[in-house]
């Protein structure tokens, strides 16, 4: 995202196919908020942080062949990815291109829309994104943001060594300048930003056995080990222990595992 690229949980192969199942395990909550917009065949809308697919298949479907998507990633890993995603399913209404999302180049005003999912998340100053988002719609155009709130995610039976990678993992995050609840304020990042006609739901799972998502804990940690032990936030022996703890406790079929909150955010520009 910046000269720096900050985003949070790295670009490793490990979190590239975790991000390669997020697009399907998170597509009906995002097309349920994108079919909210009233987007029109034929607009023009940009995706910030599409990482190596995201919603780029789900915007095309709501702009047609004759609208067009714009896909951005800081990363030319995801970039080429995303590429590659876009190509296979004859997606010519795409484009891909590598950019920052704090500062796109772009021309402000020339989109019907902006989009962006789990982004703000990932990077420090997110109001830095949501401020270049809105500048690059026009007037009575539309935005949409859907973020995370990490503190909900629980399991029950609750398990200590959690407690204790959450904790970790949070101090990473805070000492990065990243926000793991940024969601729950992204309402006032907007407003403050100029969207109007803001609406603001939140959602929030119960993984059953064998579902997908159910990974998500172990994933978050461990794509994350490297930089939570150089960062001195936990001890290498500890952590393994506790990751060893949380891959037994969460392949039990009696464990219920709660998601985190997801909040859904859309808005409009003032005409």
């Amino acid at each position: 995202m910046t000269d720096s690229d900050s985003y949070l949980l790295g670009r490793t192969e490990a979190e590239v196919e975790r991000l390669k199942r997020q697009i399907m395990t998170l597509a009906p909550d995002s097309r349920e908020q994108l079919g909210r917009l009233g987007i029109r065949p034929g607009e023009r809308v940009v995706d910030l942080g599409c990482g190596p697919g995201g919603v780029l298949h789900l915007l095309a479907e709501r702009v047609g062949s004759g609208g067009s998507v714009l896909g951005l990633d800081r990363g030319h890993e995801f970039v080429a990815l995303a590429r590659r995603f876009i190509a296979e399913r004859g997606l010519t209404q795409v484009e891909v291109r590598e950019g920052d999302a704090y500062d796109t180049g772009l021309p402000k005003r020339s989109f019907d829309g902006a989009h962006m999912r789990l982004l703000l998340v990932n990077v420090p100053e997110p109001e830095r994104v949501v401020r270049e988002a809105v500048s690059l719609v026009r007037p009575g155009g539309w935005v949409a943001s859907f973020e995370a709130d990490y503190v909900p995610h629980c399991f029950d039976p609750p398990l200590p060594a959690w407690s204790r990678l959450l904790e970790a993992y949070t101090a990473h995050a805070r000492a990065q300048g990243i926000d793991l609840s940024v969601g729950r304020r992204i309402h006032r990042l907007f407003r403050d930003a100029g969207v109007t006609d803001i609406r603001v739901d939140a959602i929030i799972h119960v993984f059953p056995a064998g579902h997908e998502r159910r990974g998500f804990p172990r994933s978050l940690i461990a794509n994350s080990r490297g930089k939570l032990v150089e960062g001195g936030f936990v001890a290498r022996d500890d952590l393994e222990r506790d990751l060893a703890a949380l891959e037994s406790h969460l392949s039990r079929p009696d464990v219920q595992v709660t998601s985190n909150l997801f909040f859904r955010l859309t808005g409009r520009l003032p005409d």
